[in-house]
């Protein structure tokens, strides 16, 4: 029976991304549609009957002898004492660990729950639950505002949730939090990476890196939020925004909305490859050159290119493939006040909800392609290794242009998640290829 139930969950969630990695699909699934719908209703109701929330991230593979399980316990003893309520992903190791320190405080302990082809169980611990089988509305309700977000050290699943925080932060639309980073020598190698690659290309600035508190201590950390309790600002994430009085806000009407026409729009795109990569640079850039050289080499190859739309490496690959005879299709997110589309586009189009945005940016895709990029592109980059790992989408090839940037990174996968912390196995930090070619890049898609 367990046999056949994770064959059955392992099989719907090839649905996930709209078969990610197929030819063609038809995604105008009304089922799929209205699923997706319902969890956002659900998720965002239950959210809205919480207060003074504390979200915690890390590894579901700590046991409660490391260090990092105790310290997680702790901190959300100290805080459910103060009255904060701790949510976390309701699972086993950070997650359990949190969740017993709230439970064993007196305090609220919340589990969000995701169903995995193989069966993650909801932890003891855990007095109000919900589970979501799409990751994508799970994490919607994951990065939601809360009062200040703790992350512990974690895989491929904590990286995103990450950079998904901080990415929305720095868009301005989720409220800005602590963000407590738990375990320096953790999570300084990435830091290091963030100020000498990304910065360094214009993708992030010093004064966001110095608003994250990087501790090793639960004390330490429940300095930085202890005072955090007062009510939270409104901002376009809030639960509140979706759920009011008890009844569902007419947001949520727009969120249906954009789903449809998202997969509507992406119904028919064959054959496709998604190029992310930062907008902060300009023609004279090597990386412009190169994503204009790869735009074209694809539309030769009847490749459809899929981008944000916007500037920079967008822009480079667009114009590459539009000037080539091709098709480039740009997903993107609106800014208020201004277009911000570039002019090499054979189709675009624009929503509201970031979260829709990200879901279907990566839809009809073949193969991804990440350039040098920041914020952005670390969650894009995250994410689907993730879906990949956890079998929630088939595996594409997923490739990272220039050694020189994304080495670091890449020592970082390899040093801190599969060899010291054990928090992916070495065969899920071999998911993604660095190369240094337009060549590369296409003989890593077409091999």
């Amino acid at each position: 029976m367990k046999e056949i139930k994770t064959k059955k969950i392992s099989n719907e969630a090839k649905k996930d991304l709209g078969n990610i990695g197929e030819v063609y699909t038809d995604y105008r699934d009304t089922w799929r549609v209205f699923k997706i719908m319902a969890e956002l209703v659900e998720g965002y109701n239950f959210l809205a009957s919480l207060e003074n929330e504390v979200t915690v991230f890390g590894s579901a593979r700590f046991d409660k002898d490391d260090k990092y399980y105790k310290e997680a316990e702790k901190i959300a003893f100290l805080l459910a004492k103060k009255g904060f309520t701790i949510i976390t992903g309701g699972g086993p190791g950070i997650m359990e660990a949190a969740n017993k320190g709230a439970y064993d405080a007196g305090g609220e302990s919340v589990g969000l729950n995701i169903q995995l082809p193989f069966e993650q169980r909801i932890n003891p611990y855990v007095k109000k639950s919900t589970a979501f089988h799409y990751f994508f509305t799970r994490k919607v309700m994951l990065t939601s505002p809360s009062n200040a977000f703790i992350m512990f050290p974690g895989g491929y699943g904590t990286m995103d949730e990450f950079f998904e925080v901080v990415d929305l932060m720095d868009q301005g639309v989720l409220c800005e939090a602590p963000v407590v980073l738990v375990g320096k020598s953790y999570w300084e190698p990435l830091i290091d990476f963030l100020r000498s690659k990304c910065a360094k290309i214009g993708t992030i600035t010093e004064d966001k890196i110095k608003k994250w508190h990087v501790v090793d201590t639960a004390e330490e950390a429940y300095e930085f939020i202890k005072d955090s309790q007062e009510e939270l600002k409104v901002c376009d994430l809030s639960p509140n925004n979706f759920h009011r009085d008890g009844n569902i806000d007419w947001k949520i009407f727009r969120v249906m909305a954009e789903l449809v026409e998202g997969f509507e729009f992406v119904t028919g795109i064959s054959k496709a490859v998604t190029i992310l990569g930062t907008k902060s640079i300009g023609i004279d850039s090597e990386y412009y050159q190169a994503a204009y050289s790869l735009g074209e080499e694809l539309a030769k190859r009847k490749y459809s290119v899929v981008t944000g739309g916007k500037f920079g490496t967008a822009e480079a690959a667009s114009k590459g493939a539009f000037e080539a005879g091709g098709s480039s299709y740009g997903i993107g997110v609106k800014v208020p006040g201004r277009l911000e589309l570039n002019n090499y586009l054979t189709k675009s189009i624009l929503f509201d909800f970031s979260f829709i945005r990200k879901l279907i940016v990566t839809a009809p895709t073949t193969a991804l392609v990440f350039f040098p990029g920041g914020l952005g592109s670390m969650h894009h980059f995250f994410e689907i290794m993730t879906l990949m790992q956890t079998k929630k989408v088939p595996k594409i090839p997923i490739i990272l242009y220039d050694s020189k940037f994304w080495k670091p990174l890449g020592d970082f996968i390899m040093d801190k998640l599969v060899k010291e912390h054990k928090t992916i196995m070495e065969e899920d930090g071999k998911l993604f290829k660095v190369v240094d070619s337009v060549e590369e890049i296409i003989g890593e898609i077409e091999g």
